[in-house]
């Protein structure tokens, strides 16, 4: 089965919907890369279409967990309020929640759930990137699956993640560690792209959405 991988969504709710008309459901399986909350206008929109295609689409969909995901559950669990998460992006989204209390419990228990990657024999999906660094599954390491920025391990399998944008609004393919970059800043106002890839890891087309205004304004 092809995939279809989703780069860094931030609460742009109009722009992934016109992006997923490039899904093929019936022949694909639809991979996201995290981050669908915060910046944007839309963050429990987001996470609602993605926990419905999860439903419609059983099997065809994994929608893993990004740093801002992660740092939504700690700002409302025992150990909240996050003050550092509020301060780039949170408190956007604590407003979009605001008055939806029922809502905002189901989206953190299905957050809750969320796997830090994906993969099969030639191909691994995560938010930032597996590195040469102890714990790189430890969510709270600075250099691990969310959050690294730089240099990835080459795994001898294609590694795909978003979390750091390019520069350019155009995926980027960094051939020495054979790592797939495709958040394109749909939240700055660039777009989002999607990449079709075959089982192997091979690019068969890739799609870019010029983010809606209405999704950041």
């Amino acid at each position: 089965m092809n995939l279809f991988v989703v780069g860094d969504v931030h609460g742009c709710y109009h722009t992934f919907e016109a992006l997923l008309r490039h899904w093929k459901p019936a022949e694909e399986l639809l991979i996201q890369v995290g981050d669908l909350v915060d910046r944007g206008r839309y963050s429990p929109e987001c996470v609602q279409l993605a926990r419905e295609l999860e439903a419609q689409h059983p099997g065809r969909t994994a929608f893993l967990l990004g740093n801002h995901e992660y740092e939504m559950l700690i700002h409302y669990g025992p150990d909240g309020p996050n003050k550092n998460w509020l301060s780039w992006g949170g408190k956007s989204t604590v407003a979009q929640y605001n008055g939806r209390d029922d809502l905002l419990r189901e989206h953190l228990a299905w957050i809750t759930q969320r796997p830090m990657a994906w993969e099969n024999a030639h191909v691994v999906v995560s938010h930032a990137g597996i590195a040469d660094t102890a714990d790189p599954f430890d969510p709270d390491n600075t250099d691990g699956i969310l959050w690294r920025r730089g240099p990835l391990r080459h795994l001898g399998k294609r590694q795909v993640l978003g979390h750091t944008p390019t520069d350019n609004g155009r995926y980027y393919h960094d051939t020495a560690h054979d790592a797939l970059y495709i958040d394109t800043g749909a939240y700055t106002g660039s777009c989002l792209t999607g990449v079709r890839l075959a089982p192997t890891g091979e690019i068969l087309e890739h799609f870019s959405v010029p983010t809606i205004a209405h999704d950041i304004d």
